[in-house]
């Protein structure tokens, strides 16, 4: 049954109803940061997103924060030394002497990921999901593995605070926690989070995510975990123009047995909006409203939430999506047309909140979706009790081999982006 919208506060699904308290970090020079001409990561749609909560009031709802830079040795609770030095280290005049290209192949840095203007200054500020030891998807450091090591660690905080979990645009509940799930639906695999916690139960990660010929060519349903983690990781790999419907039918039952079986003591919501109808680099068909009614179904839950940003290359459509979600965070539903803001001609010709799908077809069958439901409903069905086992504070790293850094220069890395300029 769909929720009634009709007044100014959002029903509460769950058996308690109180009041949230919602936390709310947004660094003021986010958008300053500039990945080149054409590149498809545009930082100024945090600042417009931001724009947008002001207009609506949405900032007397929450408790405002602005984060302190991450230090090196925040960054390398989960990431490698050297890579961090790397990062600390270049800029685009030490690409001209300093820097030789054997590290930017190792670390991937270039193309999708290029050196800009103040990139370190970025990366204490904003991450995204990077792997380890290397950039990878337009991101470079991996905010949200950070963020849930300190869910994890073995004292108790009050807060986390940002120098500690590095994020940009977040709405945090945080207490101590044993068990931390892991939801991503941004239209691309959540590779870097469930590699870093493939081998443990004390993480589940839950990716909804298009498969196949896409960047970046992970998150098979067989892919399950291994060890410890056996069956603690979920893939739900979809094909073009899934929409609101068949995602809903897909979501609620997958993660309501997650809820059930797991019993999470934290849930970490990635709301990349580059599942949206219309992103730039997207293939999927949701409506602002259908992506934000996945925050609204894990809210119901009532069990501590923190909402991260993710990918999103169609900037009016992602502002227009995170203001909305930030909405729904605080159980406020905002006029449909937009306020008057510095960015208000960005949103021409309706200055709307949700906008409209378009008429892309939905490739995935009802048939091939029940599918996928009914086998990661029978991986959940072989979770036996709640964990408790001990976790190391930082995952595991893996070197590559020898011989696979002397052969560096043939190895190929995914491409998000083809180069190609579009529309933003």
């Amino acid at each position: 049954m769909e929720e009634d919208l009709s007044g100014n506060s959002l029903p509460t699904a769950g058996t308690d109803g109180r009041k949230r308290n919602v936390s709310y970090f947004y660094e003021p020079k986010i958008g300053n940061y500039f990945y080149g001409q054409n590149h498809p990561m545009i930082p100024h749609r945090i600042r417009m997103t931001h724009s947008l909560v002001l207009h609506y009031g949405l900032h007397n709802s929450m408790e405002l924060n602005v984060p302190v830079p991450a230090t090196p040795e925040a960054i390398r609770k989960f990431h490698s030394d050297d890579y961090v030095n790397f990062l600390s280290s270049v800029s685009p005049e030490s690409l001209l002497d300093d820097i030789p290209s054997v590290d930017l192949r190792r670390f991937n840095v270039g193309g999708d990921c290029p050196v800009f203007e103040g990139l370190f200054g970025f990366c204490q500020a904003s991450a995204g999901g990077s792997l380890c030891c290397c950039a990878s998807g337009f991101c470079y450091a991996n905010d949200i593995v950070l963020g849930i090591l300190e869910l994890l660690k073995s004292h108790k905080v009050k807060r986390v605070s940002a120098i500690q979990v590095v994020l940009t645009i977040v709405w945090v509940f945080v207490m101590l926690k044993s068990r931390v799930l892991y939801v991503d639906i941004d239209v691309h695999h959540g590779d870097g989070v469930e590699e870093a916690f493939f081998t443990t139960d004390r993480v589940m990660t839950v990716s909804f995510h298009k498969f196949g010929d896409y960047f970046p060519g992970t998150g098979n349903i067989e892919d399950i975990g291994i060890g410890g983690g056996e069956y603690y990781a979920l893939n739900v790999p979809l094909k073009d123009g899934i929409d609101d419907d068949s995602f809903r039918n897909l979501f609620r039952p997958i993660i309501k047995k997650v809820m059930e079986v797991y019993q999470p003591e934290a849930v970490v919501l990635q709301c990349g909006a580059d599942s949206l109808s219309g992103d730039r680099l997207g293939r999927f068909n949701l409506s602002v409203k259908g992506h934000a009614n996945c925050l609204r179904y894990l809210r119901s839950f009532n069990v501590p939430l923190m909402v991260l940003g993710g990918g999103g290359y169609t900037i009016r459509n992602v502002s227009r999506c995170w203001c909305y979600e930030t909405a729904v965070a605080v159980g406020k539903e905002p006029a449909e047309i937009l306020p008057r803001n510095e960015y208000y001609d960005y949103f021409d010709p309706d200055h709307t909140l949700h906008g409209k799908t378009s008429g892309m077809k939905n490739q995935n069958k009802p048939e091939e979706l029940n599918k996928i439901r009914d086998s990661l409903l029978e991986q959940l069905s072989k979770i036996q009790h709640v964990p408790s086992v001990q976790f190391r504070e930082r995952p595991p790293t893996t070197k590559p081999p020898e011989e696979e850094e002397e052969d560096i220069d043939k190895r190929s890395k995914p491409r998000i982006w083809d180069g190609e300029s579009e529309e933003g």
